[in-house]
């Protein structure tokens, strides 16, 4: 099966290095920044969200709603190819994970509680992700 994303592979140490604690936490280590902390949960400016580890564009400010959750949520990825999704089992719960295709950082998870048109609620770490805010 052909793969039209080109993955991106560093070693621990690189990631280290060129990501925050924080980003390290969540992108590499499937961890979470902590409810209403992360400072794009409040954005609402015009743009794009791209992946913090890589730079892949992975989310659209057109498609971001405010969920009440704690965490920047949005109806739809900005491209199907650019998230790829896993189901997860951790903590005793069914929840399908969300990765950025290009390097596999771990971006949050996929609900099935969001806003019509898509139904679906992609809670992302803002730790996870940079805003590109659009000109003009």
């Amino acid at each position: 099966m052909s793969d039209s994303i080109e993955k991106i592979e560093k070693s621990e140490a690189e990631w280290r290095e060129q990501l925050t604690p924080l980003q390290y936490h969540v992108l590499r280590e499937k961890g979470t920044e902590r409810a209403y902390t992360g400072p794009l949960e409040y954005n609402f400016e015009s743009g794009a969200y791209h992946c913090a580890g890589c730079g892949a564009r992975l989310f659209t400010s057109g498609a971001k709603y405010d969920s009440g959750c704690g965490w920047p949520a949005f109806m739809i990825p900005a491209d199907s190819k650019a998230i790829r999704e896993h189901e997860d089992n951790t903590y005793g719960m069914r929840r399908v994970e969300v990765t950025c295709a290009k390097c596999g950082g771990h971006l949050g998870h996929v609900f099935p509680d969001g806003p019509k048109p898509t139904g679906l609620r992609y809670c992302i770490n803002s730790a996870s992700i940079a805003f590109t805010k659009e000109e003009g």
